[in-house]
């Protein structure tokens, strides 16, 4: 199986990498476009800020090409943000892939939302029913609203989207690759879908 993960200029990339050597995948990091058209699965992480971030995918034109992709796609954290439509991070007009908007958590709280939150609400191909209630790794400031494609729902001041499904892709604003065996049971899923 050829697995991408899409290389541009968002942290986390490497952990993602490694998370998927231990399931005995050697996946390719890339910006190529023809190469990211032709992996069985992709794979698109990040930890970074959402308007330079989409002014980078742009210049490369890999936001067209994201929202073009037929195989399966997996956004993590800054992934799923931008794959939404908004962010109120820098005012970004994003991928636009989930009807979505990305909001910045509440003054009041502590911020970034960071450490381990259950899973609640959980529906679709990607999160196992039997996770109802499991504790994954986040480490965010911002996050997506609730709407039809919220397939996973994670309380931190109110409720939001955990992770959001919709055709072939898919999004988890928390961290797969750090969440031990509850995220990479995920992972083994999105390889598996």
């Amino acid at each position: 199986m050829k697995v991408a993960i899409v290389k541009y200029n968002a942290g986390n990339i490497r952990s993602v990498y490694f998370a998927l050597q231990r399931l005995g995948i050697e996946a390719a990091i890339t910006d190529d476009h023809d190469q990211l058209r032709r992996a069985d699965r992709v794979i698109f992480p990040g930890v970074g800020e959402a308007s330079t971030t989409m002014k980078y995918l742009k210049e490369k034109k890999l936001d067209i090409l994201i929202r073009e992709l037929t195989q399966p796609v997996l956004g993590i954290c800054l992934g799923l943000q931008l794959m939404c439509a908004h962010s109120e991070e820098g005012d970004a007009d994003c991928i636009g892939i989930f009807d979505l908007e990305v909001k910045k958590f509440e003054t009041k709280l502590k911020v970034p939302h960071m450490g381990w939150n259950s899973l609640e609400n959980i529906s679709g191909r990607l999160i196992s029913p039997g996770t109802e209630g499991s504790f994954v790794y986040f480490v965010h400031s911002y996050y997506a609203t609730l709407g039809d494609t919220t397939s996973a729902v994670t309380r931190y001041g109110n409720p939001f989207s955990a992770a959001i499904e919709r055709d072939n892709f898919y999004a988890t604003q928390f961290h797969p690759e750090k969440s031990g065996p509850v995220g990479e049971k995920i992972l083994k899923n999105f390889l598996e879908l």
